[in-house]
């Protein structure tokens, strides 16, 4: 069944010149692309996004690290697109990612991981939302 997922290319993809590297997997994969935009946020956004995160230890240094630079948004969309780019992101921490998976092959952060993903389809929906208003 297709659908549409959010992916972020965060700061530090974009500041190492990785974005076509990860985009061409997504594609190489079969997924389109519905939209791409660099933006550079600011906490209200960063808080709006990570919304269920804004209480937790680990956000202030991700809100920081997020709103550092320049990102690229995306919405992404194919068949089981969640769970397809989840797989291809790999685990969160990109020391115990698998080979093959973007944060296995080019992260060895928990924070700086590259990419975000939505995890669920209730959650594309929201964050695509909040990322292109007009989708």
């Amino acid at each position: 069944m297709s659908q549409r997922t959010l992916v972020l290319f965060k700061p530090d993809a974009v500041r190492r010149g990785l974005v076509g590297n990860i985009l061409s997997r997504f594609e190489s994969k079969g997924l389109g692309i519905v939209a791409l935009e660099l933006r550079t946020i600011d906490g209200t956004k960063a808080d709006e996004h990570y919304a269920e995160h804004v209480e937790r230890d680990f956000y202030p240094p991700l809100r920081e690290f997020v709103t550092s630079g320049p990102l690229v948004a995306c919405v992404l969309e194919g068949d089981e697109a969640v769970e397809v780019v989840r797989a291809i992101n790999g685990a969160t921490d990109g020391r115990k990612a698998a080979p093959g998976t973007i944060r296995g092959d080019l992260s060895l952060s928990n924070r700086e991981n590259l990419v975000h993903g939505s995890d669920s389809p209730e959650s594309a929906e929201r964050e695509i939302k909040i990322w292109f208003p007009g989708l």
